[in-house]
């Protein structure tokens, strides 16, 4: 595998990947999260300036294939790789991580946009939200009747009717249940992300009997190649991209 590679990351997966490159291949992240001192392959920090600085930066580089393994829900970064891959004349390839499945005992709700969400969580009282960091923007919006708890990377100083937990998984089955009880949640909030390490909250949402409102997953560009699993796109790797 000596193609000059650009990982787009900042999943688990991604990092998993990264770990078993070397050099020629530059870790690209937005800097939201914690940043790896210990890999082979450079650690680029930051944004590209959208699609043209993309593409730029894959001519500048001498990037031979482009690999696309943000979050489902990053679906502004996945346009703009699979643009600017085109743009650079080079192949892009996408890890797409499959959804969680209910099974026959869950009570899933999916919502399309924030607008939704909100008149699903009408008749809650304590919901959970650990679907990143948009409700942050509308604690001044919190309804008379409601308490937010909200679990995203990085705790700061709340409202009184909320509580912003700081935390990144993997989380226990009793972690989410010490917080459950904690907080008295009665509906879950989240994106259905399809990581294993956040999906304990599901099974305790199912235990508890509790709803669950997923943010419907966006649609996300066709590109050269997709992968549900990341040894599948290893195995390509070290097969050969062209």
């Amino acid at each position: 595998m000596s193609a000059r590679l650009l990982l787009l990351g900042g999943t688990s997966e991604a990092l998993r990947l990264a770990r078993r490159l070397g050099p020629e291949t530059i870790y690209s992240l937005a800097g939201l999260g914690r940043v790896p001192d210990d890999l082979a392959c450079r650690v680029r920090v930051g944004g590209f300036g959208g699609v043209e600085g993309l593409a730029a930066f894959i001519d500048r580089e001498s990037i031979e294939l482009l690999l696309d393994l943000t979050h489902p829900y990053a679906a502004q970064i996945s346009h703009n790789a699979a643009r600017a891959a085109e743009l650079a004349g080079v192949p892009c390839w996408a890890l797409r991580r499959p959804g969680w499945q209910p099974r026959a005992d869950d009570d899933w709700r999916e919502v399309d946009d924030w607008d939704g969400l909100t008149r699903a969580l009408a008749p809650f009282q304590r919901p959970l939200f650990t679907s990143g960091r948009e409700p942050l923007a509308h604690l001044h919006q919190i309804p008379a009747h409601q308490h937010w708890t909200v679990r995203c990377l990085q705790a700061e100083p709340a409202p009184p009717r909320a509580e912003v937990i700081g935390a990144r998984g993997p989380f226990s089955l009793d972690e989410e249940r010490a917080l459950f009880a904690r907080i008295c949640c009665d509906v879950l909030v989240s994106k259905n992300s399809g990581s294993a390490s956040t999906e304990p909250k599901l099974q305790v949402a199912r235990e508890l009997g509790l709803p669950v409102l997923l943010l419907r997953r966006p649609q996300l560009p066709v590109v050269a190649r997709e992968f549900a699993e990341p040894d599948a796109l290893w195995a390509a790797l070290a097969v050969g991209w062209r």
